[in-house]
């Protein structure tokens, strides 16, 4: 506690207030032996209020509340603020990287992309935690991908040949090894390529793991310029903290990325191929498959080109037990099975019996449905051989608009230990088509009160009224309709495949200029 009058001089020091101001005597002016934010605060104008002043005395804070009696004396009263001060500030900076990591997590979380991941981790960190920062990943050959950053400006990606092993701790880092403290660290021993241009002369550099799901995702590199204050140890534990969830995001974008790569691949081999004319027999086929966000399903198509010694093509339609990524597992193993059967793609009895065999000895539970059809084109007629093992019978189509039903029928596949089916021959005209199809099709549930099949007769109704038709218009035309017929509401996968005898029909050019015409 100190006293003094209405001319700044001290009029009372207790004993604890002069162990802070050891200088502080009565009748010493204020000035003279307090620091100036005290002394400062009594010197108001008159009238005007003494204000609760706060300063520090050498490595301690104190809070001086003035009292100011009738005589316009004043008492004021020292407290010490210096742990509330440190606590204040240390609730401060965790409120603050808290935040930080919490903006952080967020971003790096918003997106499965690498390169937008460590853009974000370059940019957060040059931002909040240094002057600079790199995110290095993993090396892809010679080369080290790199994203740079320096405070306030946008990340530039570069790949770099540098061997990692030149930075102290770069190495281990990319590794996933624990960092190397920065202390050990001596930035003159930075290589150039590590020194972000602009940046100038380097006063400080931590270096980090990024670490992933069980595996590195790369190294953060964290850079301060020469005057800057050195990285604390605290400092580093929290960039330890950052770079933990930049390299989860990143390690999930990278697994993210991988992923897709061999889905994509693995959809290309399952994906129905595109059917165009093959030893001048004409194919059309259509494909959707029960959930939108899927490319593929339990049904599927395949059209094999007659071998050289002149057999028929062959044509296969299916339909695998369930939907979904497991029905599609199962597809391409009845795929790749019927692919290594073509030599005896001609007897068709034996490759379902071949084909059944295969599915029985297999792990797998489901069953499937097939059609097989042999083609050959013989002048200007199409001569099939159409075998069903449990599947829906195919349809022919006349040039009249008679719709035919083909007398096979059989057993499924994959469920029962013999395979039973009775082959049919049919003989295409020019312009008359057959057509294969799965009961997604048929057993479409829709119309106006959403719950009715589309059934067998809409589905011939439909085909009739393509007659003469090029196959890729009939597959176009029943598509729509069965399309429109469950709207938006759920079905099962859909396939369907047109085999057509060409019409002897060509374009020719009129004058060379005109669009052309039908003849004969």
């Amino acid at each position: 506690m100190l006293v003094t009058d209405d001319r700044s001089v001290l009029r009372f020091v207790n004993e604890a207030a002069g162990l802070i101001f050891p200088r502080a005597r009565p009748g010493s002016a204020m000035a003279d032996v307090v620091p100036a934010w005290l002394s400062s605060a009594q010197a108001r104008p008159a009238g005007a209020g003494i204000p609760t002043v706060r300063g520090k005395v050498e490595d301690r804070t104190y809070e001086a509340h003035p009292t100011v009696h009738e005589d316009d004396t004043v008492v004021w009263w020292l407290v010490d603020d210096t742990d509330h001060r440190m606590a204040r500030e240390a609730l401060r900076v965790e409120r603050e990287r808290t935040a930080f990591l919490t903006e952080a997590s967020n971003l790096l979380l918003s997106s499965l992309n690498l390169e937008r991941c460590m853009d974000v981790t370059a940019r957060m960190a040059a931002e909040h935690l240094a002057d600079a920062a790199l995110v290095i990943a993993p090396s892809r050959g010679r080369e080290l991908p790199v994203v740079a950053c320096l405070r306030g400006e946008s990340p530039s990606r570069s790949r770099i040949a540098a061997d990692p092993d030149e930075v102290p701790g770069l190495g281990e880092a990319l590794q996933g090894f624990p960092p190397v403290p920065s202390r050990w660290i001596d930035p003159a021993t930075a290589p150039v390529w590590l020194i972000p241009d602009g940046f100038g002369p380097v006063g400080s550099i931590v270096i980090t793991p990024l670490p992933g799901h069980g595996v590195p995702a790369g190294a953060l590199v964290l850079l301060r310029a020469a005057g800057s204050p050195r990285f604390t140890a605290e400092e580093e534990v929290f960039a330890r903290l950052f770079a933990a969830r930049a390299g989860a995001a990143m390690s999930a974008a990278r697994l993210y990325a991988e992923q897709t790569s061999i889905t994509d691949v693995l959809m290309r081999e399952l994906l129905p191929p595109s059917l165009h004319q093959v030893s001048g027999v004409e194919y059309a086929g259509g494909y959707r498959p029960s959930k939108e966000h899927e490319r593929v399903g339990g049904d599927f198509y395949d059209v094999h080109p007659a071998s050289e010694d002149g057999d028929a093509s062959l044509v296969v339609l299916g339909d695998v037990c369930g939907k979904g990524l497991e029905a599609a597992v199962m597809t391409g193993k009845i795929r790749n099975t019927l692919h290594a059967l073509l030599p005896i793609a001609q007897d068709h009895q034996r490759l379902l019996s071949l084909l059944n065999t295969s599915l029985l000895n297999s792990r797998s539970t489901r069953f499937a449905t097939l059609v097989l059809a042999s083609a050959t084109r013989h002048g200007n007629t199409v001569r099939l051989r159409l075998t069903s093992a449990g599947h829906p019978a195919p349809l022919i189509l006349r040039s009249d608009g008679r719709v035919e039903e083909a007398p096979t029928k059989g057993t499924l596949v994959g469920a029962l230990p013999r395979v039973t089916a009775k082959t049919v021959h049919v003989t295409l005209e020019p312009g008359e088509t057959c057509v294969l199809y799965t009961d997604g099709i048929s057993e479409a549930r829709g119309g106006p009160m959403g719950d009715t099949q589309f059934g067998e007769e809409r589905l011939l109704r439909a085909l009739s009224e393509c007659a003469g038709m090029p196959g890729e218009a009939v597959v176009d035309r029943v598509q729509m309709l069965a399309s429109q017929w469950v709207g938006t509401g759920r079905h099962d996968d859909m396939a369907i495949v047109a085999i057509s005898a060409p019409r002897s029909n060509h374009l020719s050019a009129v004058d060379g200029h005109t669009r052309g015409r039908f003849t004969a």
